[in-house]
């Protein structure tokens, strides 16, 4: 792959003038062949490989920022999901793995380490169930542990049981940290549809499809857009939507050459670029701001799906224009406690849960960083996660819900993590019970879609 020094040149001008920066540079490690007859040997030999592999991570990174100008933000590590290499774990051993894990992240100097996690979108194993039982103390416990559980795709349809463990552990998270504000919750996302080479924290985890070591990138950049948007005040929006695009394209070149960077200096694959526009609560780092210069008066008012659907589309196929290793995620983030504009409209009533629910149809992810009172029953948690699942399942994307539950906390009052989890104020819930539905269990089965062989 080439590149001029003219893209280079740009690149610099965006990352000095417009908060552009490459958000994750992620290491991908396989632990299938860290199984061992026992757990002890096992956890140490996941140690000893993790330390081994991303020794230099840290350090390359550091190398190609200096080298390029550009920004890195965060160095990390996904693993496989845990549960995997693991399945014979108890309880008491997986709490000793993240322990272990957390270790780990702190040898090495990465940001965070995720794929404590499980896919039990079809059903559970031994091993899916004592991970699971397990992470309101593992997380709760370390500082760069990141956790997910996979509830539901569109081939398998929803695991209901599951949904009522998640509800209940994110209930468990939350009190577990309360001192901090629920902020273990943070740290561990409900998926539908997961992907296997998502490079963002706190969903990442390396596929079992995955190679053995791998770099995949996030990219950032919703200043770019939102300086190209605002310099376009007479544009239509087909002009510009041409307008996204060709930004995007110049953002998702520059993190292709930095990922495969610092792939080449460490010796391992590269893997993919994720593209999403992913804000911090940066002033004119906003996605709700770039939605806002597109003319909406506040995020929330109507046309913000529409907004957001146009924008979310043009920046995947911009990606798709600049590079034939686009993956992960790629799309728009709406996190609302990381990103200024949507804190603002929750605060003045402009954008409420329901609404944030319906853009979440039309964009990556789902219902991120979204803080709710803290005696919300673990019932209705559960009900919120089913439904973004459905929207997963039914639409064949991929949704999550990280929701916190905001430990003594209700609507009105905020609760402030700082640094890139930003300002969480606490958003309005239904009270209406959903109880004796979750209490079902079972399956939901897969729609007709997924009959596609």
């Amino acid at each position: 792959m080439a590149f001029d020094l003219q893209e280079i040149l740009e690149t610099v001008r965006m990352t000095e003038a417009e908060h552009f920066d490459i958000r994750t540079t992620t290491m991908g490690i396989s632990l299938r062949n860290c199984v061992r007859s026992d757990a002890k040997s096992t956890i140490q030999a996941i140690y000893d490989k993790i330390c081994k592999r991303a020794e230099k991570h840290v350090a390359t990174a550091k190398d190609v920022e200096m080298k390029y100008g550009i920004a890195i933000a965060n160095k990390r590590i996904s693993i496989t999901p845990a549960a995997i290499p693991c399945d014979a774990f108890s309880r008491d051993d997986f709490m000793r793995l993240a322990r272990k894990l957390d270790e780990a992240a702190a040898q090495v100097g990465v940001d965070f380490l995720a794929g404590f996690s499980a896919l039990v979108q079809k059903g559970f194993t031994d091993g899916d169930k004592a991970l699971i039982d397990s992470i309101p103390e593992a997380i709760g416990t370390t500082k760069r542990v990141c956790s997910s559980v996979n509830v539901g795709s569109t081939k398998a349809g929803i695991n209901m049981d599951a949904i009522i463990a998640v509800g209940k552990v994110i209930k468990d998270l939350a009190a577990k940290t309360a001192d901090e504000g629920g902020i273990g919750c943070a740290k561990f996302v409900v998926f539908c549809n997961a992907v296997e080479d998502n490079p963002f924290v706190a969903g990442a985890f390396h596929g079992i499809s995955e190679p053995e070591t791998v770099i995949n990138v996030g990219i950032s950049g919703p200043g770019v857009v939102l300086r190209a948007v605002k310099e376009a005040p007479e544009a239509d929006l087909g002009e510009l939507a041409e307008i996204i695009k060709r930004m995007t394209f110049k953002i998702t070149r520059a993190g292709e050459l930095i990922g495969r960077e610092v792939a080449k200096m460490q010796g391992v694959e590269f893997g993919i670029v994720d593209l999403s526009l992913a804000p911090t609560p940066a002033p004119g780092d906003s996605i709700a701001d770039i939605l806002v210069a597109m003319g909406l008066e506040d995020v929330g008012s109507c046309g913000t799906t529409a907004a957001l659907a146009m924008l979310n589309d043009a920046v995947k196929k911009g990606g798709l224009m600049a590079s034939s290793y686009v993956g992960g995620l790629s799309g728009a983030f709406i996190p609302v406690s990381e990103d200024q504009g949507m804190i603002s409209a929750v605060e003045k009533g402009n954008l409420s849960l329901e609404k944030l629910e319906a853009m979440t149809s039309v964009c990556s992810v789902g219902l991120d960083m979204v803080a709710v009172p803290g005696d919300t029953p673990w019932e209705t948690i559960s009900a919120l996660i089913a439904d973004e699942a459905a929207i997963g399942m039914i639409n064949n994307k991929t949704t999550a819900v990280r929701i916190i539950p905001v430990p003594g906390k209700k609507v009105g009052e905020s609760v402030d993590y700082g640094g890139l989890l930003g300002k969480a104020p606490i958003m309005a819930i239904r009270p209406l019970s959903a109880r004796a539905f979750i209490q079902r269990g079972g399956r939901i089965p897969a729609p007709a879609q997924a009959l596609t062989n």
